[in-house]
């Protein structure tokens, strides 16, 4: 591994901005608004040809005790303690606050390399400031505008050396990795926690991840940025993203609930299968369908899990009321599996992880030809496709055209014609026969002539 850099500094003096910056994407929410950052963020970042881990935090809050905000600060500063490197950052603009002063202090007991960085310094209303900047005992400030990419060669100079530290450490352990990479050349399963906000969605990333890594609280919406965390179960590398509460489309007015929301189905997107937690604890909403809706329209393969199952009262009939609802309502991923656990017990996460690999197996599936068409023959021969205006509609073969979701290219005349009432009795009949329970299925209607029909 490289070494590991963290961002700190009192909220809106642009961490998120620079971090974007250094790892050239723009995956951190980033708004005027001060406190938009709450949970840590990690990326691989990189100026020129230096590459290290960086961390973006929610910054230093002087709040009380058991806040919000004091939770936000805490976990800032337990990733300050993981860093090799603090880029402690500062509005050259704004020029030395006291809280600016006050948190000199607290990075200062931790014992850390640290470099004060002036950020916002892109005219010569920053001189000023940082001229103060010396005050706070780091040295030569390092003078940036992360929005206009201004100032990176001095921050370069200054992460250097840190690099050159850990280079023979590097070489050792790219080796490794490439060693275990042959051993164990699967790749990484991106799984996605989505649902509606209050769900218990971090809750329930902190207890597979084994650590307190994510914000919770009793406030709702704590999570606003879509956080990716690597883990492992059993052996299997997994990309782990918690997102931000969906709430229905008409609810959501706030410009930084939008930008959550977006990083929300940006990481549905990204994701190969997806589990769409619910609150057991209340009636099953439709927005709660709608979200499954969502990830099966873009294409990844769904888990259904109903949080806090351990305060559920009448647990058959809760389940049997989604399970209806899921029937009645989202037809076309019929057999969803509906897991039930209990985040703040740690229970239910082995069932959680054998139905995600289930249903990345399934979404992963790949049918041969020559099985497929004996399928369709039969099928054909149980319920023949309609004759619309006296002429009956053919269907000659079909072939896997695709997997992730398992795509079908049917072949034939006047498919075009062909009612949406068929082609879900083929979808059920291939769900059925081929064990494609809960996993989004999709048709490709094309003429011409079968190729596998003797001359």
């Amino acid at each position: 591994m490289t070494f590991t850099v963290a961002i700190l500094g009192r909220p809106n003096v642009g961490k998120s901005t620079l971090f974007n910056r250094l790892v050239g994407q723009k995956i951190a929410i980033v708004d005027d608004t001060p406190g938009v950052t709450r949970d840590r963020r990690e990326g691989e970042a990189r100026i020129a040809d230096l590459h290290f881990r960086l961390f973006d935090t929610a910054g230093l809050d002087d709040a009380a005790k058991g806040s919000l905000a004091q939770r936000m600060s805490a976990q800032s500063m337990d990733a300050a303690k993981l860093a090799d490197v603090i880029l402690l950052v500062m509005d050259a603009r704004a020029g030395v606050t006291p809280t600016d002063r006050e948190f000199a202090q607290r990075v200062r007991k931790l014992g850390k390399p640290v470099l004060l960085v002036g950020n916002k310094a892109e005219s010569k209303a920053a001189l000023p400031g940082l001229g103060e900047a010396h005050s706070l005992g780091f040295g030569e400030p390092i003078a940036i505008s992360a929005e206009h990419a201004e100032g990176l060669d001095g921050l370069y100079e200054a992460l250097a050396p840190f690099a050159k530290k850990q280079s023979h450490d590097d070489a050792e352990e790219e080796q490794d990795a490439e060693d275990e990479e042959g051993e164990n050349p699967k790749r990484p399963l991106k799984l996605a926690i989505i649902g509606q906000p209050n769900a218990g969605k971090s809750t329930l990333v902190n207890a597979m991840l084994g650590e307190e890594r994510m914000l919770t609280g009793p406030e709702a919406g704590i999570t606003r940025d879509a956080i990716v965390n690597d883990w492992s179960w059993k052996g299997r590398e997994i990309k782990l993203w918690d997102t931000a509460g969906i709430r229905r489309k008409s609810r959501v007015q706030a410009k930084v609930e939008k930008l959550s929301v977006a990083d929300a189905l940006r990481a549905i997107r990204f994701a190969e299968c997806v589990v769409v937690l619910i609150d057991a604890t209340l009636p099953i909403e439709r927005q709660d369908l709608t979200l499954c809706d969502l990830v099966a329209r873009e294409g990844r393969a769904v888990v259904l899990a109903l949080s806090k199952w351990d305060a559920v009262e009448d647990k058959t009939g809760t389940l049997r009321e989604v399970n209806s609802k899921m029937e009645d309502v989202l037809p076309e991923i019929r057999g969803v599996p509906v897991v039930t656990l209990s985040a703040m017990q740690g229970r239910g996460i082995d069932k959680l992880m054998k139905a995600v690999f289930d249903a990345d197996r399934r979404w992963n599936i790949r049918i041969t030809t020559s099985k497929l068409n004996r399928w369709l023959e039969g099928a054909l021969e149980r319920n023949a496709p309609p004759a619309p205006s006296g002429r009956r509609i053919k269907i000659r073969y079909a072939t896997q055209a695709n997997a992730r979701p398992p795509t079908f290219a049917i072949f034939g005349n006047q498919l075009n014609k062909l009612p949406e009432s068929y082609l879900r009795y083929l979808m059920n009949g291939l769900r059925a026969d081929f064990g494609l329970d809960g996993v989004p299925i999709r048709f490709s209607l094309r003429g011409g002539k079968n190729p596998y029909e003797e001359k």
